[in-house]
């Protein structure tokens, strides 16, 4: 089904890159990975993650301190940038408070809160008194921490679909303003680094060792955690509003396959690839560049490329991921590549994948290893895939003219 196209009147990331969109863009052009041998306390060995430095002593305001955790310290950190906030009061303004709702994706939200929390128990085993879960580790903290940040009374809500999470919350904000239960939303993804993660990949063997992340290298043996907040507003193109940024469509499918791995064939991934272009009208031909989930691991990255044949055609379109720059953020991953693809639109940039010479010779599609430079790219379909058989898919490019 046809969807009018959303304009994307601001945007934010921050992820390993760096903080803000000229951090991100200025990575992409250097081929300047931000991932790092793990320096993190109690986490495996030998691992590389895509870690914000600093994040730390991010401090929130005072009124809202009792949100503090690391998941919303990035979360305040990508509020802070690229003008956002200010963006979001502009459209408050316009719109009213109660008229722009909050959806936000994420995994584990703030549970190294939790985490370090567990660590103070006393002797009867008993939690500090100081631990707020409600603020800061239910997975609703985060919406709620931004929607008081921001000053908005609409409608909030978490998405919590593992990778897929900061994708699909674009896809759910916008059935929310085709609805009209909104006129405007903020929409995006926030994850951080945490044990619990960390150990839980590292026990199903999924890790990359001794090296970063490589996505669609023939010797590709894993995925390197990152974390990364990303924001986007959306809203309806207003009057004289033409070839700006713009969610074009969304699909999105669940293939319930197995509860790790993926459809071998790619059948649900495809069938969100499918959709989404539905969605916007568009043919297979006329996108310019798919930025795949491509999280390196063996099974994932071969059936993506499957997937992404079967619906473009063998080598039909160029395709990478950018994991190789920031890790694989699980909830935060499609928000932050759906900013990526958005700044692909404006700079007319495909990333090859970062740290390999050439793809694996295997596939199918047509995986490019550097960057590329093209007069001008309109649209660009990306890809986010989770554990249960989740998968979504947006399209983002130009307003029409």
């Amino acid at each position: 089904m046809r969807q009018p196209p959303l304009s994307i009147a601001a945007h934010t990331a921050v992820s390993a890159m760096g903080v803000g969109l000229d951090a991100t863009r200025a990575a992409l052009r250097a081929r300047r990975g931000g991932l790092a041998p793990c320096d993190l306390p109690g986490a495996p060995e030998g691992i590389w993650v895509g870690r914000v430095r600093g994040l730390e002593e991010v401090a929130l305001p005072a009124p809202l301190a009792r949100f503090a955790c690391r998941n919303n310290r990035l979360a305040e950190l990508a509020l802070r940038a690229d003008g956002f906030a200010e963006a979001v009061a502009e459209a408050r303004e316009r719109h009213g408070a109660e008229r722009i709702a909050v959806v936000l994706g994420t995994s584990t939200a703030g549970i190294e809160e939790t985490e370090q929390a567990y660590r103070r128990r006393d002797a009867e085993g008993r939690l500090p008194a100081d631990f707020d879960f409600e603020h800061t580790h239910d997975l609703y903290a985060l919406p709620r921490y931004v929607r008081a940040r921001l000053g908005l009374r609409g409608p909030a809500m978490v998405v919590s679909t593992a990778c897929t999470s900061g994708a699909r919350a674009w896809l759910d904000a916008a059935a929310l303003i085709a609805a009209g239960v909104a006129d405007a939303a903020v929409v995006g993804g926030v994850d951080t680094l945490c044990r619990m993660t960390l150990h839980g990949f590292a026990s199903l063997e999924l890790l990359a060792r001794g090296g970063p992340t490589r996505p669609c290298a023939a010797d590709r043996d894993g995925i390197s955690i990152g974390e990364a907040a990303a924001f986007a507003l959306l809203e309806r193109p207003r009057a004289g509003m033409r070839g700006g940024l713009a969610l074009l469509g969304a699909g999105a499918s669940t293939d319930g396959h197995h509860m790790s791995s993926p459809h071998p064939e790619g059948l649900g991934a495809a069938a969100a690839m499918r959709a989404a272009l539905e969605a916007a009208g568009l043919a297979p031909r006329e996108i310019g560049y798919v930025n795949l989930h491509g999280t390196g691991t063996r099974a994932n990255d071969a059936m993506e490329d499957r997937a992404v044949a079967a619906v473009f055609g063998p080598r039909g379109v160029p395709c990478s991921s950018t994991k190789g720059w920031s890790g694989h953020a699980l909830g935060a991953s499609g928000a932050l590549e759906a900013t990526i693809a958005a700044l692909c639109v404006e700079e007319g940039l495909i990333p090859g994948c970062l740290g390999i010479e050439r793809a694996d010779p295997g596939f199918e599609s047509a995986v490019l290893a550097e960057n590329r430079e093209v007069p001008r790219l309109d649209r660009v379909l990306s890809n986010s895939f989770g554990f249960g058989g989740n998968n979504c898919a947006l399209v983002i490019g130009r307003l029409p003219a």
